[in-house]
């Protein structure tokens, strides 16, 4: 996108772009990312020609969630555009900028809930004795997943960011990238396994992701690991039974939905996943008490003579 010329006191997207600059200078290289994709959707949907915030109004915003939900988005992908562009604008008003007209009223800034991503431990035991000793790449995304799932589901930022020195005393300690929770898990022999496989061939860190201390260059080398991963993760859900598909974020889930099926009660499995709130371990586990409540249901007409 060619660079914005006019000043950001008066334009939107001069003004979005000022935020970048913020959260980059801040090392928020993760929102700055997410604000740069929506600033290049909008500048698209304005072929490239820059808005005044008079006339940045609920008219545009409209034209511009038709916009993409034309380019066949889902629903979830428009709520996530919708969503950083009122963070922009509801900035500039806080700033006074500009006076809040309320644009995005009409549109939905929501989160659909999604199909359930987790698998079973049948699906994370066979994946363990899988043997990959011909392609390290496949090795190595195999252990971090399953590594992801014996640490509570453990997120990838924070296991590509573990030091060495997170480990003491028979337990790992971290905060979580997301939240800055303070986290520590007891390590067990298959964690250590884990661990022991990688720890001595890196400098700082106990996987092989992250080669530098350098803000900057270190997201690079993130963002460069989480694609590799999940590439691996896909070749590996080839690799399983028909139908199971892995990615970062279905250990996480996993873990989650075990847990429950071992009857671990919610407030512990949110603690166990560093959420702040039950709300979002509801979100995880919203299909299996489903299935819950349908086998006790199950139990109940098989009882009754219906026949």
């Amino acid at each position: 996108m060619a660079k914005i010329s006019k000043s950001s006191s008066n334009y939107f997207l001069s003004y979005m772009q000022t935020q970048i600059d913020s959260l980059k200078a801040m090392n928020r290289f993760g929102t700055a990312a997410n604000y740069e994709r929506t600033m290049r959707s909008f500048s698209e949907f304005m072929k490239g020609k820059d808005v005044s915030f008079r006339f940045f109004n609920e008219s545009l915003v409209d034209r511009y969630n038709s916009y993409l939900v034309h380019k066949k988005l889902s629903r979830n992908s428009v709520s996530f555009y919708m969503r950083v562009l009122r963070a922009v604008y509801n900035k500039a008003v806080r700033q006074r900028l500009t006076k809040q007209n309320n644009p995005f009223e009409n549109v939905y800034t929501g989160i659909d809930k999604t199909r359930k991503r987790s698998v079973g431990e049948f699906v994370i035991s066979k994946l363990y004795k899988m043997k990959l000793s011909h392609d390290s790449s496949l090795e190595l995304a195999r252990d971090v997943f399953i590594f992801s799932f014996l640490t509570r589901g453990m997120s990838f930022v924070d296991i590509a960011f573990l030091k060495k020195n997170s480990i003491q005393d028979g337990k790992i300690y971290y905060n979580r990238h997301k939240t800055g929770q303070l986290m520590c898990i007891k390590i067990v022999p298959s964690i250590e396994r884990i661990i022991n496989r990688y720890i001595d061939k890196t400098d700082s860190f106990v996987f092989p992701f992250i080669e530098t201390d350098d803000v900057v260059m270190s997201y690079k080398q993130y963002r460069l690991a989480i694609n590799r991963y999940n590439k691996s993760l896909y070749k590996l859900s080839e690799m399983l039974d028909a139908g199971v598909h892995i990615t970062s974020y279905v250990a996480r889930h996993s873990w989650a939905t075990s847990a429950r099926k071992h009857n671990v009660p919610v407030s512990i499995i949110s603690a166990g996943l560093g959420h702040t709130t039950e709300t979002t371990t509801q979100i995880y586990l919203a299909t299996i008490e489903n299935t819950l409540v349908d086998n006790a249901n199950d139990l109940i007409i098989d009882n009754l003579d219906l026949m």
